[in-house]
């Protein structure tokens, strides 16, 4: 099936150079990865079940309006399974946060979700791991 898809030039640039870092054939085979990797990892994040401490690292352009306000609203919200955050100035317009928290896995993972979906953030990574109890 075709589709058509718009982005920001500089990161189909980035995209295209490790299309041929990497090798593939076309365009076409490092998207078609690439929705694969993003497939797999929803599908792991959709398994963090039971008590986990999780951290979420997000990268995200502070000059975009709104959204640190609607951060802030979120990690509000959450704020019971917070344990800390740490906030970096990476350059003029963009900001690195670290959310430490501990509680029940989709909680963890509804509090990473909500700030993936916020425009203007431009990565989102979320890590769990058990609370090493069970070992």
């Amino acid at each position: 099936m075709r589709i058509g898809v718009s982005l920001p030039v500089n990161l189909l640039e980035r995209f295209d150079e490790i299309i041929l870092q990497r090798g593939y054939s076309s365009r076409s085979e490092g998207i078609r990865d690439s929705i694969r990797n993003y497939i797999v990892q929803f599908e792991w994040m959709s398994d963090v079940q039971g008590e986990r401490v999780g951290v979420i690292t997000i990268v995200y352009s502070h000059v975009q309006r709104g959204l640190e306000g609607n951060l802030t609203d979120i990690q509000h919200e959450f704020s019971s399974i917070i344990q800390s955050s740490m906030h970096v100035h990476l350059d003029h317009d963009n900001c690195l946060e670290v959310i430490v928290l501990r509680g029940e896995g989709k909680d963890v993972k509804t509090a990473a979700e909500r700030m993936m979906a916020l425009k203007g953030v431009k990565h989102v990574k979320l890590t769990t791991t058990s609370l090493g109890k069970e070992l």
